[in-house]
Parts: C-alpha cells; structure tokens; sequence
C-alpha cells in the first residue's frame, strides 16, 4: 500500500509501466464533468471508474482483493477511511475469487485504517486487503484500475 499527495507521483510512476500514464490521465481529467461509470484509458489494461456512494461504517466494510489489477483510488469529494490488512494474513473468505469481477472478499477485519482526503491518493496492490467507502456522508471518487502485467 502506498499512500502519498497528487502532487508527488514522480517516484511512484517508475514502480509500473502503466503509472504515469494513469496519474497524468488523472491530473489532466476534470472528473466534475463526467459521470459515474467506467472510461478506458488503455483497453483492458488500463481504466478508470468513477463511483459516488454513502460513506458506511467501519464494521459494514468488507476487506477485498484482486489478482489482475493494482487499485489507485482517489478520493474527489469527502473524506474516505479505508482499512488495510496484509494479504498473506487474510484467513477466511466470506465470497470466493470471482474471476470475471477480479474481487475476493473476506470476513477478516482491517488491522489498520487510512483516512484519504481529496488530493491524495492510495495504491493498493495485490498483496493488500482493503476495504473501502468508511466515512461519513457523500463521497465520489475515482478508482484506477491497473493492470498487474503491463
């Protein structure tokens, strides 16, 4: 998991070769002008969803993972909490792998929370349980689906 400011991806865009592209895709887009959905960047191998939703409790947010893409998620309204716990501690799914879906969930609980703020972004890979949309209120926000092979 890394979790850093829009403003510093620099280092962060050497980790993949599908990075830079994203962030620039990300700092050059006026998300306020579209509307939720999914918008390819790369075909299959690079895209974007943009999702509003309610912020719920943390004992209503399951922990997921997937195995073909890395997720950059960036918060554009609220403040979202998100837990994380190390995959290779994860013991018991609650729903299998769905390969179509790319998500496994489970029933373990996050060992740490992330508060995101707009501006901020964090990458989880993945080797990280996360679980997302804790938080209070209204939060529309930007998940960049990248894939593991570039």
């Amino acid at each position: 998991m890394i979790l850093d400011s829009l403003n510093n991806t620099t280092k962060i865009e050497s980790l993949h070769p599908l990075f830079k592209k994203a962030f620039d895709y990300v700092k050059s887009t006026d998300f306020s002008k579209m509307e939720d959905g999914k918008y390819e960047i790369d075909g299959s191998h690079l895209y974007v969803s943009i999702a509003s939703l309610f912020g719920k409790e943390k004992k209503d947010a399951a922990i997921e993972t997937h195995k073909k893409y890395i997720d950059i998620q960036l918060p554009l309204a609220g403040v979202e909490k998100i837990g994380w716990k190390a995959g290779c501690e994860l013991q018991e799914e609650s729903i299998p792998y769905n390969e179509e879906n790319d998500i496994t969930f489970y029933v373990d609980r996050p060992t740490a929370y992330t508060k995101i703020y707009p501006g901020q972004f964090v990458i989880y890979f993945p080797e990280d349980g996360h679980a997302p949309g804790i938080g209070q209120g209204a939060i529309r926000k930007v998940i960049v689906k990248v894939q593991v092979k570039g």
